[in-house]
């Protein structure tokens, strides 16, 4: 048994909190999205940057080098912030995007959403290949 469940059930049975309070408490303990942010996600080893670099050559320009490194806490902020954005405001963002060809809906882009999706990227490298250009996207 790890220290925070042994905290919790010593709450319990102190008398500090509730059976109900101690059945959510170690309900988020066994949560795959952390509860109190970048923490605990690390301690897991979940990445801490989500990485894109491209080395393009093209006809006219010569060599382009692209390395961005984007801290997750960053992306985790970004999504905790969009919420806060009113309904017209989002909806003006979709239609943008739509107008630009992009099937994207900004009202699904939630913590949990953000979460499940570092967590797959964990091991997972995007590489693409081919005479004039390299791009990859991987998390670190």
């Amino acid at each position: 048994m790890n220290e925070d469940r042994r905290r919790i059930l010593a709450m319990l049975a102190e008398g500090k909190i509730s059976a109900d309070e101690a059945e959510r408490l170690i309900a988020a303990l066994d949560s795959p999205y952390p509860q109190a942010g970048a923490d605990r996600a690390v301690a897991r080893g979940a990445p801490k940057y989500l990485r894109v670099e491209v080395d393009a050559t093209a006809a006219r320009n010569g060599p382009t080098k692209v390395n961005i490194r984007v801290p997750v806490n960053l992306l985790r902020a970004g999504v905790r912030l969009s919420s806060l954005m009113p309904s017209a405001a989002r909806d003006e963002v979709n239609a943008a995007m739509a107008k630009q060809g992009v099937a994207f809906d900004i009202n699904q882009l939630k913590p949990e959403n953000l979460e499940a999706m570092l967590e797959q990227l964990r091991d997972f490298t995007v590489d693409v290949d081919n005479e004039r250009a390299r791009v990859r996207i991987f998390c670190e």
